[in-house]
């Protein structure tokens, strides 16, 4: 098992399934803090994740379909790549959410996912020498089958939570919509 920590604990079990979530640098309201009443990460991680739903803040590069469309040639050539098996993703304006099998140190994959979309994505956006992606992402590994099964329906409804679209396939970037035959 593989653990650090930096800002987050990161416990990354060999063999075992994980759900990382990464954002666009600046994407959280510096003054944003979740409720003291939070008794487990999760809720913490939920409270984050409604906020960046609401996207009130900072970037939303995912939305520019250029932008979408080299995050989610990173992810498949992650697993064209055998870095990943990636079972369930969705891109939201300014954060991203994967299930994976990881084939590879998790480290390396996000580096080499993480590195080659902001290069493009700033090239796309006529920037250079800006943080596109924050530096630390979450990780939370599967515990069991019933666990995969609520992670993979969080990740595909996260746009109908955040009121972009009524059904998860409805949404262009995201597995419910392959699932589904689009």
């Amino acid at each position: 098992m593989t653990f650090y920590y930096r800002h987050m604990p990161h416990w990354q079990p060999d063999g075992r399934d994980l759900f990382l979530t990464w954002r666009l640098h600046n994407s959280l309201p510096e003054n944003f803090r979740p409720p003291n009443d939070m008794e487990t990460n999760g809720k913490v991680f939920v409270a984050y994740d409604r906020v960046w739903d609401r996207a009130q803040t900072g970037p939303r590069w995912l939305k520019d379909p250029r932008i979408a469309e080299c995050v989610l040639n990173a992810l498949q050539s992650a697993q064209q790549n055998k870095m990943l098996t990636l079972r369930s993703y969705v891109l939201m304006t300014n954060h991203v959410h994967v299930l994976i099998a990881p084939q590879a140190p998790l480290a390396k994959i996000t580096h080499q996912i993480k590195g080659s979309t902001a290069r493009e994505a700033n090239l796309i956006l006529g920037r250079t020498g800006s943080r596109f992606w924050q530096d630390e992402s979450y990780d939370h590994w599967v515990r069991d089958p019933a666990e995969f099964e609520r992670i993979r329906r969080y990740i595909e409804r996260n746009p109908v939570v955040a009121g972009l679209v009524k059904k998860p396939e409805d949404w262009p970037w995201s597995s419910a919509r392959s699932r589904t035959g689009f």
